[in-house]
């Protein structure tokens, strides 16, 4: 047990270090091997928790640009973001 808590931790910290870019990227593909059908459900399973992490690390690394683009601007303009995952 305490070795599994081991590992997410580990896992949780890597997640963090990976660029917004390199995460997209492997939510991208995680999900076309879960469109692809060809996974067990365990396997399935393990893909779509996955891809929710990377979709939550996605999500916190836009809302921090988001945020350190209005800090620049002016008077506290606000630029619209677009979010499309």
């Amino acid at each position: 047990m305490r070795q599994e808590h081991k590992k997410k931790k580990m896992s949780k910290k890597k997640d963090q270090e990976l660029t917004f870019e390199a995460a997209f990227q492997e939510l991208e593909e995680t999900v076309q091997r879960l469109e692809g059908g060809e996974l067990t459900l365990d396997e399935a399973i393990a893909l779509f928790e996955r891809g929710q992490t990377l979709v939550r690390l996605c999500d916190e690394k836009l809302e921090q640009a988001e945020l350190r683009v209005n800090q620049l601007l002016p008077d506290g303009d606000q630029v619209p973001f677009e979010r499309n995952l």
